[in-house]
């Protein structure tokens, strides 16, 4: 693996350099496109098509930008050259792709985490359905989206910009198309491993578009709906955290061993429904009215079953009788990799999730042109509305206790296998009542986030004396977000009435658990098992669920002044921009206080900031198409929501410690907190040969003033909190401490962030002309951290000590090689990353940080169009395959892979579609 990481590196580096001292053929055909560049396009506009097309247009969206950016285009209209919008950002160079729940879902931009960067759509910023501010992009359809600019410098006039970047999608404005147009697509699909009992392994998905405008070319219209039905296929093996070193009986002293282990296979469907809409309306030649309307909607519905067990307690802890190990082997590691034990009583486990999601957007920019200056005004509103219910019984062999000798085996890959002694198959046996874990839990999350913006900005020409500024823009905007949090949960009691077994009537069939090592389990009606059986009545201010439950404002204004530069020095022509942003900022938080398990209390804080954000990007133009770009900027990024939490829960213990007072500690949010910060400073160099390829590398630096992170303060004043506490009678006289520890997001240290970024896109016939059809986008980061980070909330999963920058891989590799001749269009894609510290949701639906194996993810696709003129004339097939040889999501503790997390197999999926242009 590691030869073949060199060899692209070595390829990406040899094809910059060779084109930098100007190949004599390369550089000829450069200055001729140069010479007749009309030509040039007008012959682009007449045979261009699918794979070259779409590859052209990112390349000229690249090089006409005065900003350090990259961007994907779409083929045609409703094709995007990838199932998910998240798939084809993850293939551009600097960025990355986090899967969750087998679907690249967010995304890091120059190694940082999703929640330094921002998510616009057509430039107004975006709401999530996740709980903080990162974008969910599963929720965008791609058939709905025509491209997608990823602003990796600040410019001054983008406003609701990122630190790490800014990701704007667009959708088709009808007006710049030539004339009415439409397409429609059936795919249908398939997963690999397999129907279920409750499940199918089938889905499709439906797309349209259409896009219209009038005689005269005043009014444009285009709309969109895309329909999917995904089928969830999961098969899942997942180890207890943290791996210890405690005495176990039967194992060598100072042994790692993790607690439980689990196996489950997961089943069930997404379905998602996506609807876009865009009218222009061009009233005279000084003003254009544009109107952008967005809706989404997904449900996701999926079963999970289960075996699992504990390997320390059994109905007593420590176990009793005794969990012992026998036959153990042990690694050079210290790590316990396989043997025998005894003693365990392993439950039957049944999870239920749905989750419905739902995106409203809506946009309207009206651009007015006044003598020799445009002004522009912009209104935005978008919602998202997240509802969710996870529900768990709990069932054990019967009569209990039964407990059993499993033979276990950890594999170095993260994958485990277990072999049991007792059969778990008959549901019969399986009760409810009386369960070591108690029959079972539920929770109840829910988010809300509305987001209103308006801007009024103005693009001036520059002064006549000043020839070298072109212009000048100012603008003032406006955003006001609100997004708020609940999750009621609690244990389920069984009624007087309930029955120890699941009743025939609501159970699916079995479920084959063999990928580790075990038999069949039943699978069985969750939810009607709860109505039927149990009593649930969530909390959302119970000890320890209060963090879960808050509301956010934020009220940010914005002001800039931007100079445009368009001019030369000597031979050289200079492009750019340079300018300031103002940010001011009222966040605030509504939440609840709880001290002691007493009454819940509301609390509001919140504080207001100003930030002053100066940026420059300059692009020199050498002969030969070769471009050198500059940027400096000041950047920051808001803090996570649910950092900014003002909640806030005190605990004081009963009796008194050493110093004679009882001990007070607490944890919560924090809504006084400042944002991240960074000054940044990058350098690009871009050849290119006009719109058809480039090479290019690029090199930033960012210099993180602050960043986020959990602490604890030992001298937190808690006396305002403890005050209504009443005395233990058992300790007369015995008072609380005023101060303890508090656990807090708080602003630390930062540190530096730097990559090197090398990218080539080509055409092989450039090269040779027998290629002619073939190509390559090829692009590799390497990236490199000082920030170093201890988060108490973490040590769990990541270990006590120092960890690196979440988010970041070391080395991000993406390679794509294509065929497109005669209407055949053939590519395989393959991205990579290294290991990186992910962050995830964890069984209680806390946000943690896990070691994550890195991955390489390839897919493959074919397709046929029938040409213009042929009776079958814009019709086309197509057969895709993602995730082509079932990469594993794999994770790991404290930087051991020997010490596995969770090995997750979501399958390779089939599709194969029809489309239809006319």
């Amino acid at each position: 693996m590691q030869l073949k990481r060199n060899l692209l590196s070595a390829a990406l580096a040899s094809a910059i350099a060779l084109t930098a001292t100007g190949v004599q053929a390369q550089t000829a055909e450069a200055t001729a496109e140069q010479n007749q560049q009309a030509d040039a396009t007008e012959l682009d506009t007449v045979v261009v098509t699918g794979i070259r097309r779409g590859i052209e247009s990112a390349i000229s969206v690249k090089r006409d930008s005065t900003s350090i950016v990259e961007a994907i285009s779409a083929e045609d209209i409703g094709k995007l050259p990838d199932v998910s919008i998240a798939e084809s950002l993850a293939r551009l160079p600097g960025l990355a792709a986090q899967r969750v729940a087998g679907r690249a879902q967010v995304i890091s931009v120059r190694g940082l985490s999703p929640d330094f960067s921002t998510t616009l759509l057509n430039g107004r910023e975006m709401v999530s359905t996740g709980d903080n501010r990162s974008v969910e992009f599963d929720q965008y359809p791609s058939e709905l989206i025509s491209g997608v600019t990823v602003y990796k410098t600040p410019d001054a006039a983008l406003v609701g910009q990122g630190l790490s970047g800014t990701l704007d999608m667009q959708t088709a404005r009808p007006l710049n198309f030539d004339g009415p147009v439409g397409a429609v697509g059936v795919r249908g699909q398939r997963n690999s491993l397999g129907s279920a009992a409750n499940a199918s392994a089938y889905g499709e998905r439906i797309n349209a578009s259409y896009i219209t405008q009038s005689a005269d070319r005043r009014f444009g219209f285009a709309m969109g709906y895309s329909h999917s039905s995904t089928p969830i296929q999961e098969n899942q093996v997942g180890l207890y955290e943290p791996w210890k070193t405690d005495a176990r009986p039967g194992l060598p002293t100072g042994t790692y061993a993790t607690d439980g282990i689990k196996a489950l296979r997961r089943t069930g469907e997404t379905e998602r429904d996506g609807l876009m809409a865009t009218f222009q309306f061009r009233a005279s030649d000084s003003w254009t009215s544009t109107l952008d309307l967005f809706h989404s909607e997904a449900e996701q519905i999926d079963t999970a079953n289960q075996w699992e067990m504990n390997t320390q307690y059994n109905g007593n802890f420590p176990c009793n009788p005794e969990c012992t190990y026998s036959n153990v082997d042990v690694n050079g590691n210290g790590t316990f990799t396989g043997g025998t034990l005894t003693g365990v009583y392993p439950l039957v486990r049944g999870m239920y999730n749905r989750r419905e999601d739902e995106i409203n957007a809506f946009g309207w920019n009206n651009a007015f042109s006044v003598g020799s200056a445009r002004i522009i005004a912009d209104i935005g509103w978008s919602k998202a509305k997240r509802d969710e219910l996870n529900l768990e019984n709990n069932t054990q062999l019967s009569p209990s206790p039964q407990y059993d000798t499993v033979q276990l085996s950890y594999r170095n890959n993260g994958f485990s296998q277990m072999v049991p002694t007792l059969d778990y198959s008959d549901p019969t046996q399986l009760h409810l009542r009386g369960t070591i874990y108690g029959p079972g839990y539920g929770k109840a999350p829910s988010v809300e986030d509305e987001l209103k913006t308006y801007k009024l900005a103005a693009e001036l020409p520059g002064p006549s004396s000043w020839s070298w500024l072109s212009g000048i823009d100012v603008g003032l905007g406006y955003a006001d977000r609100e997004k708020s949090k609940q999750q009621p949960e609690d244990e389920f009691s069984l009624g007087a009435q309930g029955e120890t077994a699941i009743a025939s009537d609501l159970q699916y069939g079995l479920v084959d658990l063999g990928f580790a090592g075990l038999g069949l389990i039943p699978s069985w009606n969750v939810p009607g098992a709860v109505a039927r059986y149990m009593i649930f009545e969530p909390s959302a201010t119970s000890p320890g669920l209060i963090a879960k439950s808050w509301k956010v404002n934020e009220e940010t204004t914005t002001a800039y002044i931007k100079g445009n530069v368009d001019t030369s020095w000597g031979d050289v022509g200079v492009r750019g921009n340079f300018g300031v942003q103002v940010q001011r900022t009222d966040q605030s938080s509504d939440a609840i206080q709880l001290t002691n398990g007493g009454t819940p209390t509301p609390v509001s804080l919140g504080k207001t900031m100003t930030d002053v954000l100066p940026s420059m990007n300059l692009a020199f133009s050498f002969a030969n198409d070769q471009t050198l770009r500059v940027a400096a900027a000041k950047q920051v990024a808001r803090p996570r929501v649910d950092q900014l939490r003002a909640s806030i829960e005190v605990n004081v213990t009963d009796s008194p410690d050493s110093t004679g007072n009882r001990v007070v500690s607490g944890s919560g949010g924090n809504p006084m907190l400042d944002p991240w910060e960074a000054y940044a400073f990058d350098i690009s160099y871009e050849k290119y040969f006009g719109s058809k390829a480039y090479v290019s590398a690029a090199y930033f630096y960012k210099d993180l003033r602050t960043y986020i992170y959990t602490q604890v303060d030992p001298f937190f004043d808690f006396s305002q909190f403890v005050a209504g506490v009443p005395e233990n009678p058992d300790f007369p006289g015995v008072g609380i401490a005023d101060t303890g520890n508090y656990s807090a997001p708080a602003n630390g240290k930062g540190g530096s962030l730097q990559s090197l970024e090398l990218t080539a896109s080509i055409p092989l016939d450039m090269l040779w002309e027998p290629l002619t059809g073939f190509g390559v986008i090829a692009s590799a980061s390497f990236s490199d951290s000082s920030i170093a980070i201890r988060d108490p909330e973490s040590s769990s999963s990541v270990g006590s000590g120092d960890i690196g920058l979440p988010g970041l891989s070391d080395r991000v590799y993406n390679l794509t090689a294509y065929y497109e001749r005669n209407g055949f269009e053939a590519r395989v894609s393959q991205r990579r990353r290294s290991d990186f510290i992910g962050e995830i949701g964890n069984f209680n639906g806390t946000r943690t940080l896990r070691y994550v194996v890195g991955e390489e993810i390839t897919d493959a696709q074919v397709s046929y169009s029938f040409p213009d003129g042929h009776a079958l004339g814009g019709l086309s097939f197509l057969f895709q395959v993602s995730n082509l040889t079932n990469e594993a999501y794999k994770t790991y503790f404290n930087g051991s892979k020997d010490q596995p997390l969770e090995y997750i197999e979501w399958g390779r999926t089939y599709l194969l579609g029809v489309n239809y242009r006319f």
